[in-house]
């Protein structure tokens, strides 16, 4: 297990019960209250830490290296029946954005999302989760054959941003991001997003308009990362912290700002500690967002989503 900075009065009291333990099977020694006395302070610890996180702490959370990423949550929801599809039809396969079709709870749905590697080399391959044009375009193709066969879309977000190199801008990445929130807007099938990692700027965007919008208790939403604020207005990264306060980007923000349906619990101290724990809560809600729309007619189903995402720019003098 890697530990952040704040985690740090976590691992000092695990390396003692470790030891405890240790020293229990090693000798003729009684530490049974002792390790159970460690134990209660770390579970307190562990409260304090996780119930009074800052919003540069979750941010932190939201790319832990441990983390479970886009793909670890499909292989958990679909297990063997999810089918990956590639390419644009147009330029190539954007490694950066996953497709298929898989089935959850007995549902199939048309799962997109962002993916962003777990090692040096998987990094380089997946882009860092920034995709290219092509890849939002593989995005839009695989939605568009989801409405075709009437089957539901569920979007994983996890990125830093679209990828903002020349090329990328070449072959239209703004119109490539501007042309998913026109067609997802008005889609004839319910769309799900859940944010599972993080969720910056117009790179979340080209896959996040969704009926039910949830986010992963420890994930962040914004239109700039607290990095790239803190260097446009201080001219440094130090600010980040306070940047990250003022863009009110957690998701309680996101909550009370009525940007987002609801939020999914997390197990104490992030996604990492109980992965079994969070995809299950994860189906939960995928599975309960589905039934809320399922019966909807198509006719209701855009009515009520332009409807929602009219009511975001609304604002009283």
């Amino acid at each position: 297990m890697e530990y952040l900075d704040f985690e740090l009065p976590i691992k000092e009291l695990e390396d003692q019960l470790e030891k405890c333990i240790v020293i229990g099977k090693e000798s003729d020694v009684d530490v049974t209250n002792t390790c159970k006395q460690i134990n209660k302070k770390l579970i307190d610890t562990k409260k304090t830490i996780y119930k009074n996180l800052t919003a540069w702490q979750r941010v932190q959370l939201s790319r832990h290296p441990s983390r479970p990423y886009t793909l670890d949550h499909v292989r958990a929801l679909c297990g063997d029946t999810f089918l990956e599809l590639h390419g644009d039809r147009g330029f190539k396969d954007d490694k950066a954005m996953i497709g298929g079709l898989g089935k959850i709870g007995g549902q199939s749905f048309m799962i997109v999302g962002q993916q962003k590697g777990y090692n040096t080399k998987t990094r380089q391959y997946r882009n860092f989760g920034m995709a290219n044009p092509e890849g939002y375009r593989k995005a839009l193709r695989l939605m568009k054959m989801a409405e075709k066969f009437g089957i539901p879309v569920l979007t994983l977000i996890d990125t830093p941003g679209a990828y903002p190199g020349l090329e990328a801008e070449e072959r239209g990445q703004g119109e490539a991001i501007a042309r998913n929130i026109f067609e997802m807007v008005r889609l004839k099938v319910p769309i799900i997003t859940i944010i599972v990692g993080e969720g910056a700027s117009g790179g979340a965007l080209g896959i996040g308009v969704g009926d039910r919008v949830y986010m992963l208790e420890n994930t962040w939403y914004s239109v700039i990362s607290p990095e790239s604020c803190s260097s446009i207005l201080w001219k440094s990264w130090e600010y980040k912290e306070i940047a990250a306060e003022a863009l009110k980007l957690t998701s309680s923000d996101m909550k009370r700002q009525k940007l987002i349906d609801d939020i999914i619990p997390e197990p104490l101290g992030g996604a990492h500690y109980d992965r079994e724990t969070t995809f299950t809560t994860v189906e939960e809600y995928i599975m309960k967002g589905f039934n809320e729309l399922k019966d909807l007619s198509t006719k209701d189903l855009i009515a009520q989503r332009m409807d929602k995402y009219s009511k975001m720019g609304e604002y009283k003098e």
